[in-house]
């Protein structure tokens, strides 16, 4: 039965040109091509990969936040409390508030301790800076390795120049050793970025990050496969372009390097416009829709690997928006502040965000028969601290 579904999954007539076969990919006369096995390698060089990365998180990317001065925030732990616990771990960070009154009952807590209770927990499942100074710093030196080595591989190559090239003789084009080295390690290293996903820094984007590393893992398998190494190359540099800046641009942020941070901020939104919302649909969507079917007719190969293109297109578009978020509050507020897929520290005494939180809640608690008191001389005392006065001693 599997040899049969192998054998029906791998028909020429899906995955190559009409009047082609894989016979004429096998290697021969000393030409080498590429082979759908080859990738297998991925796997094993995927998970150095991580090892590699946490080495390099734990010996330089620690010590170097230390240096540039990225420290740890200070956070004040919370009290042990079984039944808060099991509200935000069962049924949401974020109560409701008729929730935040009924619980704030039930522990004989008030108003204001519920509320800095579940502010302080979810500060707790924050991560801190350093993290995520070691995980861009791993990135950023990953990304401009990549890039710098594509571009030594692809600058003396025509395709790299003249797209419509990657068509000449396609499929019988030769493997270089170069290209397949570079191409073997970026597939790795998407690999191993969807290995420690589930321990990375969570962002606001989390699925649509996930979506792109399946489209571009399954991009690069599918390309190689197909020996469709000259298009799939200059789809992975033109993203390694723009990848490293970004990386930089938050390294700098998380160091409060502000004028820094803003220039990288500028180029790299330059840089990203031009290469995914120009540069991508123009040059590499063109040739792949329709300079790639001029000297033969459509087949289902075609349509899938353009169709992972657009996907990916699609997903440009999103990162495009919020980049022109992160450039309207640039310009407003003259820096960039955040990265607006990020979730943003709480303050464990901000009276005026708790109002914010629960506008009506205070009111309705004090009147409700067996509601936690919201106006004792503790939280008298708390609002006069928070309104920058001292008790009295």
């Amino acid at each position: 039965m599997w040899s049969s579904l192998n054998e029906w999954l791998w028909q020429e007539r899906f995955w190559l040109p009409p009047n082609n076969s894989w016979a004429v990919l096998e290697d021969r006369d000393g030409l080498v091509y590429a082979h759908p096995q080859d990738m297998l390698m991925a796997l094993p060089l995927a998970l150095a990969l991580v090892a590699v990365r946490f080495t390099f998180e734990r010996f330089i990317g620690l010590p170097l936040s230390r240096w540039l001065g990225v420290r740890k925030q200070t956070r004040r732990p919370v009290k042990p409390n079984a039944t808060l616990e099991k509200h935000f771990l069962m049924e949401g960070q974020r109560p409701t508030e008729p929730q935040m009154s009924l619980l704030a009952t039930q522990c004989g807590l008030t108003l204001r301790q519920t509320q800095h209770w579940f502010r302080r927990r979810r500060n707790q499942d924050r991560p801190c800076l350093t993290k995520k100074f070691c995980e861009a710093s791993w990135r950023f030196a990953f990304y401009l390795c990549s890039f710098i080595g594509g571009i030594s591989v692809l600058y003396h190559e025509s395709w790299l120049w003249t797209p419509v090239m990657c068509w000449d003789s396609y499929p019988q084009q030769p493997l270089k050793p170069a290209l397949y080295h570079w191409y073997l390690l970026e597939l790795s290293f998407y690999i191993s970025l969807l290995i420690t996903l589930p321990f990375d820094t969570k962002r606001k984007d989390f699925k649509e990050q996930v979506a792109h590393h399946f489209v571009t893992i399954t991009l690069i398998v599918f390309s190689y496969s197909t020996n469709l190494l000259r298009v799939g190359s200059l789809v992975l540099l033109l993203h390694d372009s723009s990848d490293y800046l970004l990386e930089a641009c938050k390294l700098f942020n998380y160091t409060h390097w502000r004028r820094v941070c803003d220039a990288l901020f500028i180029i790299f939104s330059l840089v990203f416009f031009y290469t995914r919302l120009v540069l991508f649909p123009t040059q590499i969507l063109y040739t792949t829709y329709y300079e790639s079917i001029a000297n033969s007719g459509p087949f289902f190969g075609y349509y899938f690997f353009n169709a992972l293109l657009m996907t990916l297109q699609l997903l440009h578009v999103f990162w495009s928006c919020l980049i022109l978020r992160m450039i309207y509050s640039f310009i407003k507020k003259g820096q960039m502040e955040k990265d607006v897929r990020s979730d943003v520290e709480e303050s464990d005494s901000s009276d005026g965000e708790a109002a914010q939180e629960y506008p009506q809640l205070k009111n309705r608690a004090a009147h409700r028969p067996g509601a936690a008191p919201t106006d004792g001389p503790r939280s008298r005392a708390a609002r006069r601290m928070a309104n920058g006065h001292t008790p009295a001693t």
